[in-house]
Order: structure tokens, then C-alpha cells, then sequence
């Protein structure tokens, strides 16, 4: 494959994983701002800081408030994240890469784009936000459900993947960092019930509170919340089962091309970080550290696989 072509999946996987995690990320916002009106502030605050787009929200806006940051994260042309622009990128590059995805791969696409730039041509009323954020996770989910249902388990889908594993792992490492370790006032907090709000935010955000409480009961306390997110592989927003799905598609990659290239060093590496570690000894070591770690390497992991396959050759 032309790795013009290859980047194309690639980024068009990761741009759809971003459109879906960000209306995630504002619904937790969201439903944190109704029942908590006093941190309402912190939490939209904390909304832009996972997102990685202070500089450019506090730019534009003066103020942390639902409509400033609903409609920069949701409508903004100018924001390189907002679901209007990343769902406009996936199209675009979907485009690119037409003969390589099946007609219903392609319509689904093409209609989820229609579908929210037409939702997202006004400003968004409070009152019709979870509406949507349902439908931009709907779009979503109806093509990554196309692609699992209608391609050829190839290099084109292995390149697909990729995109939605590494967007999706780094999505879920930034959460933890900054819902947890900005958004907490202060260490005093530890242990407290807003501790525990701050845990089960996360765990909102990533939608992964119902399956939480499947095996954990009621029993919301920050360790085993960490060791679901970071360790537990039947988690599909997990590190551990996101950087187990790259490694098999990348494992693939190189029994289909017959090489292997320095990107599955960089996956083995990070492999190597939550293979048979416990959360106990993440925690001692620093979960700020870790993460911290963790997403530079993700990072690394990303622009080896663009030199390796030559995305823009």
C-alpha cells in the first residue's frame, strides 16, 4: 500500500475516535456542571485542559462557562479539535482513500459528516446537548461498526486500527492525568468524597461506569478504578487492552509486509510498561509519572509509525 494511503486510514480512524471522545469528555463535563453548580468552572476548565487546547480557547474566550465551551469544542472552525473540524479531516481523508474502503464504510462516513455539520450549524441550546452528543457518538460508532463488519482484515483495516487504538489510548491516559491531578484542589482532598466524585467522573468520562460497577459492586475507590482503566484488558478503553490491540495490528502489518520496523520496537517498549505490572507498584511509583510517560511514548509511538510507513511520501 502507498503510505500516502496508509496515513489516510490511519488518520481518518484517529479523527473519528477524537470526534466520539470529545463528546465524552463534554457529557461528563456536562453532567458534573448540573449536579455540582460550584465547580462548574473547574470542570469545563478541566474539559479544555484534557482536550490540550487552553492556549487557544483562553485566546478566543474570557470566560469557563457551558456555551463558551460547548460551542469551542463542538462548533469552533478555527479549533484543530473541535468535532465540526476532526469529522470534516475524517471525510477529507476518507476521501483520499476512497478505493480502499467498502461502499458502506464510504456512506457512512460521508452521512456523518452531513448528519453534524447540519447539527452543528447553530450554536448548541444547553437543553439540546446530550441529544448531540448522543447522535455525534452514534455517527461514530456506525462507521468504526461498517469498517469491523465489511473489510478485509488486510493492511488497510490494520492501518484503520491503528488509528482508532492510538487516539483512543491517548485519549484515556489524558483523562487520568488531568481529570485527576488538575482538577483536584488539593492533596488534602485524597481519600475524601470529592476524591471519590473526581474517580467516578473519569470513569464517566470514559464511559465506563456501568461496567465498573458490573465487577466491582459499589465499591468506588481510586486504586481499583486506576488498575480498570490502566491494567484490565476485557476494558476496551483501557491502556493495556488499547496498546495490546496495536500491537496486534502492527504485529500483523509485519507478517503481511515481511519486515519488521522500528515502530514495533517503540509498541513493545510501552508493551513492556503494563505487562505484568500491578497498580499498587504504578501508584508508588507516581501515576502523574507514569501517565506522563505513558503519552510521550504514545506520541513517539505515532510519528514512528508515520516515518516507518512513510504516511507522507
Amino acid at each position: 500500500m502507498l503510505g500516502k494511503s496508509a496515513g489516510g486510514l490511519y488518520w481518518m480512524f484517529r479523527y473519528l475516535e477524537r470526534s466520539e471522545n470529545l463528546a465524552r469528555l463534554l457529557e461528563a463535563g456536562f453532567r458534573i456542571a448540573l449536579t455540582r453548580s460550584t465547580a462548574a468552572t473547574s470542570e469545563w476548565q478541566s474539559v479544555i485542559a484534557t482536550a490540550g487546547v487552553t492556549s487557544g480557547f483562553e485566546s478566543r474566550h474570557g470566560e469557563y462557562n457551558a456555551a463558551n465551551v460547548v460551542d469551542y469544542m463542538l462548533r469552533d472552525r478555527e479549533n484543530t479539535s473541535s468535532v465540526r473540524y476532526v469529522t470534516e479531516q475524517a471525510r477529507t481523508n476518507a476521501r483520499l482513500v476512497r478505493t480502499a474502503l467498502t461502499r458502506e464504510v464510504w456512506e457512512a462516513t460521508n452521512e456523518c459528516w452531513m448528519v453534524l455539520n447540519q447539527a452543528l450549524q447553530r450554536p448548541i441550546r444547553e437543553r439540546d446537548l446530550p441529544e448531540v452528543l448522543a447522535l455525534i457518538k452514534q455517527q461514530s460508532t456506525l462507521v468504526r461498526g461498517t469498517l469491523y463488519g465489511t473489510m478485509l482484515r488486510n493492511d488497510i483495516y490494520n492501518f484503520a486500527r491503528l488509528g482508532t487504538f492510538i487516539e483512543r489510548a491517548d485519549n484515556t491516559a489524558r483523562i487520568l492525568d488531568v481529570k485527576y491531578y488538575v482538577l483536584l484542589p488539593s492533596l488534602s482532598h485524597i481519600g475524601s468524597s470529592l476524591d471519590n466524585v473526581q474517580w467516578e467522573t473519569i470513569l464517566r468520562s470514559l464511559s465506563a461506569n456501568r461496567s465498573y460497577r458490573w465487577l466491582n459492586g459499589e465499591d468506588i475507590n481510586p486504586s481499583g478504578i486506576a488498575d480498570f482503566l490502566i491494567l484490565d484488558r476485557s476494558m476496551p478503553r483501557s491502556l493495556a487492552h488499547c496498546v495490546q490491540e496495536i500491537l496486534s495490528n502492527l504485529n500483523n502489518l509485519s507478517a503481511q509486509y515481511g519486515e519488521r520496523k522500528p515502530c514495533h520496537d517503540c509498541v513493545d517498549k510501552i508493551f513492556e510498561t503494563l505487562d505484568q505490572r500491578t497498580i499498587d507498584s504504578i501508584l508508588a511509583s507516581g501515576l502523574h509519572e507514569f501517565l506522563k510517560n505513558f503519552i510521550y511514548g504514545m506520541g513517539e509511538l505515532s510519528s514512528q509509525i508515520e516515518q516507518d510507513y512513510r504516511f507522507y511520501s
